[in-house]
């Protein structure tokens, strides 16, 4: 029987999402934060934001499985922002407060600050119809 190799890992989605988080963030430099594709952009940070958050207890419990309890909780501790930053950026979009959801988003700069992109690999696509799947989401 061959060896199967998963190529979707927490790791490599995780890096993923950065990636989308901070392709979104340059391209959101450049907008008003009230236009529709800013919107877009806005809650896709959102979900890529909570992609990251889903990826975390997955790496964790490889970790815990060998007894590696303290670079579980390290790695926890260091990620534990994800959830709280998803969750106040959606509060702020769903109350139409777009000036405070600049200047979170402002603050997200720093967290993807070690990413270098050197051209958009991104299209448009990735985040179309965000803001309405956000808004219609309970």
């Amino acid at each position: 029987m061959a060896r199967i190799i998963n190529t979707a890992s927490p790791g490599k989605l995780r890096n993923q999402a950065r990636r989308t988080i901070a392709e979104v963030l340059r391209n959101l430099m450049h907008k008003d934060p009230a236009d529709p594709e800013a919107k877009d952009m806005a809650a896709c940070v959102v979900y890529a934001l909570r992609d990251i958050e889903s990826t975390i207890d997955t790496t964790v419990e490889a970790w815990e499985k060998r007894d590696y309890y303290l670079k579980a909780d390290r790695f926890r501790l260091d990620w534990e922002w994800v959830g709280k930053e998803a969750a106040q950026l959606e509060r702020l979009i769903r109350q139409d407060r777009w000036s405070d959801v600049s200047q979170q988003l402002v603050g997200l700069v720093t967290r993807f600050s070690d990413i270098k992109i050197g051209r958009a690999m991104r299209s448009a696509s990735t985040w179309q119809g965000c803001y309405g799947r956000l808004m219609r989401d309970a």
